[in-house]
């Protein structure tokens, strides 16, 4: 996948051709849509924190024709009212077993393995990042991951990372002009 072995361009080529591929794009959400860290008040509130522009990538994305869907071991009123705002239909949590989470988004969504992308950034993502057709992770993940995957953000979980990864797939798709033409509109 990303071993030392191979140039960057050669990554970048076999990414980009990945990344045209995908149908449905799987989203962790702990330390890839936030920063990792967990907030949790004296009542048993938790909160977390998303990034705007990972938001706006997201409906570039969906409007772009790629399904999205949300893959996350724990389970958050946060999550689910954040995936409601971004009309975000496939949110799967509580999926302590991945692979099987995984499973269960391509049966509901009528894909192969090679059709789906996911982004992770820890090691109980790596059942998905090895088996769906498009990897990608955050900086802070472990080596472990990292050397695993076909694409690493620059941008760190819950700081962009999510958006660098939307357009990289509409770069991919030729579609990031006519995902950016509506807010050139002169009129």
């Amino acid at each position: 996948m990303n071993g030392s072995d191979i140039g960057s361009s050669e990554m970048t080529a076999d990414a980009m051709e990945r990344a045209r591929r995908v149908r449905l794009m799987i989203f962790d959400v702990d330390g890839v849509l936030t920063d990792g860290r967990l907030y949790l008040t004296d009542s048993g509130e938790e909160m977390k924190s998303f990034h705007t522009l990972d938001g706006h990538g997201l409906k570039m994305l969906r409007e772009a024709g790629v399904e999205i869907a949300l893959l996350t071991a724990r389970t958050s009123k946060v999550v689910a009212r954040r995936a409601a705002e971004l009309g975000i239909e496939h949110v799967l949590q509580g999926a302590a077993d991945k692979r099987a989470g995984f499973a269960a988004l391509l049966s509901r969504c009528g894909l192969d393995a090679g059709d789906a992308g996911y982004i992770g950034d820890d090691l109980v993502d790596l059942p998905v990042l090895i088996r769906c057709g498009f990897a990608a992770s955050v900086p802070h993940a472990p080596a472990a991951v990292r050397s695993r995957v076909h694409y690493l953000t620059r941008a760190s979980g819950g700081q962009g990372a999510v958006r660098e990864l939307c357009e990289f797939i509409l770069t991919a798709k030729g579609a990031l002009e006519s995902a950016i033409a509506p807010y050139l509109d002169s009129r």
